[in-house]
């Protein structure tokens, strides 16, 4: 009697579950249409010499719509970005109760985007694509009918499984809230920047500690400031949102998405793995530094480092295993490696780093590898030291039989190489070179390793679709946030503080690797970058710091933090990808964390590291 109407949750569920399947099957399709729209674009401009003009605007309309669903089906995943850490320690009850504010914010967030959106459609409709002379109403369009999915995922969410008691709490909070912040209106406008707090700290953090996807606190919190501090149109939300997600360059993130799971499906990861494992495998800690060979090379094309630990972890981890490795150590060194390399091209994170503060692609790939490499012989030479009391227990494998390995890997260790040459030395954008290497992945997964699993394709294009708009909405709803922060004054503030740091140049360094490891933890990085990095970047150039070098180091940064217990999100993915338990590989994660904060240090203590290759 105190549950929700059964019918009212049955016919909730078996909508979402419509619009979910929709929502699948547009977004796969559109994948496809924008993997063979950029590969034209590709065969019409390098191989016919003759370029078709409207790909790029094409393919950008397109992918908005796809991010836009591809969010849709993160939602109904679970897979947007949250921090869990405290909500899972709570009793089930109190549990549940934050899932049910968790999707009234999601809701109200919604809403706060759907009504403002038609409003800001109607204006589009005079902009007028040069190329294609397409209305900018029609691309608007496609993302609302996205978020009218949005909603009904999130409403259902609300009312599934739950109590009235539950709802009617939940309500209520929402109601007090609402009308608290309405109240305080003539507060806000009496004290200045200092309402910041109240909704960039106050509501985006609470938003955030109870479990709510870090878009949607993002998203909640720049609302409700527009709203009840300013006289601002919320309009101007969907137009920063469209700014944020729409750079040319971020067409590059489904792309590598995709990539990195043929590189999986394809058998080209084991390929690398196995090479790696024929030349070192037998020697004392022999797997570990394959481990940490094997990430440097396959990171950062999958643009997720769960999904870059998974295709290594089951390949070396049962033979560590077997070999009598402590399940800890082993998570420890997944972390760790997954930390390192965070800057190797062609990362997502460099990408859309370029993408937010304008600097060059290229200049950022040229910058990350070395770094990497530092941060990767560190890691080596503790291993070496950790495991000089091991005997070696795998058998040493033959020339002939290394030779053949070698011989089957060459096709899986050019990839990589390829994309990462193409773009910095700049011969085609990050976005081509992703489409060919999909292409390549194809051909070779097909015709040399005869791995190709013709049922994997669908769930492959829709989890492309749901990573890819999973972070693409964090940068939407970041791009409104800094916005709003920037137009409040922020930035000035922030100026103001980090130009007091005592120390100049190291003075400024040491204090950002310290936030973007707080950030980092908390945000799980990317969203921090999405957040700061525009306002950071042009401190940092002031004070006399590349911005490159500073790129790096940041997100090296970032890096640690996200892999770093107790609250870094990366450490507990790790966890469960090695099959060990926190407790475990809690006290053994420490020195590689340290280790590579030295690393770190000797990055930002050396700026040609950087940008020694740079042109």
């Amino acid at each position: 009697m105190d549950n929700v109407p059964h019918a009212l949750a049955g016919y909730l569920v078996r909508l979402d579950r419509v619009v979910g399947r929709i929502s699948e099957i547009a977004a796969a399709f559109l994948v496809v249409v924008e993997i063979g729209i950029l590969f034209a674009g590709v065969i019409w401009r390098y191989m016919l010499d003759s370029p078709l003009i409207w790909v790029d605007e094409l393919g950008e309309i397109l992918f908005l719509w796809l991010v836009s669903l591809g969010a849709v089906i993160a939602l109904r995943r679970g897979e947007h970005m949250r921090m869990t850490l405290v909500v899972s320690r709570l009793p089930e009850k109190a549990q549940s109760m934050l899932r049910r504010v968790s999707a009234l914010v999601m809701t109200v967030t919604i809403v706060g985007v759907i009504g403002p959106g038609v409003s800001y459609m109607r204006d589009q409709q005079a902009v007028i694509s040069p190329a294609l002379h397409i209305p900018g109403s029609w691309i608007v369009a496609g993302e609302l009918v996205a978020f009218v999915f949005f909603l009904i995922g999130a409403i259902r969410a609300l009312f599934e499984s739950a109590t009235l008691r539950e709802l009617a709490l939940t309500f209520a909070i929402g109601l007090i809230l609402g009308l608290s912040l309405w109240l305080l209106e003539p507060l806000f406008l009496a004290i200045g920047n200092a309402d910041l707090a109240v909704f960039f700290v106050g509501i985006a953090g609470a938003s955030i500690v109870c479990g709510v996807p870090i878009a949607f606190s993002f998203g909640i919190s720049t609302i409700a400031f527009i709203f009840y501090t300013t006289s601002i149109p919320l309009t101007i939300v969907v137009n920063q949102m469209n700014q944020g997600m729409s750079s040319i360059e971020l067409l590059a993130v489904p792309m590598f998405v995709i990539l990195g799971l043929l590189m999986d499906m394809t058998g080209i990861a084991r390929a690398l793995v196995d090479c790696l494992t024929a030349f070192v495998g037998h020697r004392r800690g022999g797997l570990s530094y394959a481990l940490i060979g094997a990430m440097f090379v396959v990171s950062g094309i999958s643009g997720s480092k769960a999904a870059d630990q998974a295709a290594v972890a089951p390949v070396l981890l049962p033979e560590m295993k077997r070999r009598g490795a402590n399940p800890g150590e082993l998570v420890a060194q997944l972390a760790a490696a997954a930390a390192m390399s965070e800057t190797i091209p062609p990362s997502l994170v460099l990408i859309i780093v370029g993408a937010v503060t304008g600097i060059s692609t290229s200049a950022l790939f040229d910058g990350g590898l070395l770094p990497a490499a530092i941060a990767a012989t560190a890691l080596l030479v503790l291993v070496f030291f950790r495991s000089r009391d091991e005997r070696a227990i795998g058998e040493r494998v033959g020339g002939w039989e290394k030779l053949r390995l070698l011989v089957t890997a060459v096709p899986a260790l050019a990839l990589p190489f390829l994309i990462r040459y193409a773009v910095v030395a700049g011969i085609a954008t990050a976005t081509e070179v992703a489409t060919i290497g999909v292409i390549y992945s194809l051909l070779v997964g097909i015709f040399v390793y005869c791995r190709f699993d013709w049922r994997r394709i669908f769930p492959i294009l829709v989890e492309t679709a749901g990573l890819s708009g999973a972070i693409l909405l964090i940068i939407g709803t970041a791009s409104a946030m800094s916005w709003a922060l920037t137009q409040a004054g922020f930035a000035d503030t922030v100026t103001s503080l980090m130009a007091e740091i005592p120390g100049g140049r190291g003075g400024f360094l040491a204090v950002s690797i310290g936030l973007f490891m707080v950030l980092g933890s908390v945000l799980e990085g990317l969203p921090a970058m999405v957040l700061f990095g525009p306002l950071l970047f042009p401190l940092a150039q002031q004070v006399g710091i590349n911005v490159v070098q500073y790129a790096i180091v940041a997100i090296l940064a970032m890096g640690v933090g996200l892999f770093s217990p107790p609250f870094g999100v990366g450490f507990y993915q790790s966890c469960l990808i090695g099959r060990s338990t926190s407790d475990e590989a809690f006290p053994r994660i420490w020195p590689y964390m340290i280790t590579l904060v030295a690393a770190l240090a000797i990055v930002a203590a050396v700026p040609w590291l950087s940008v020694g290759f740079s042109p």
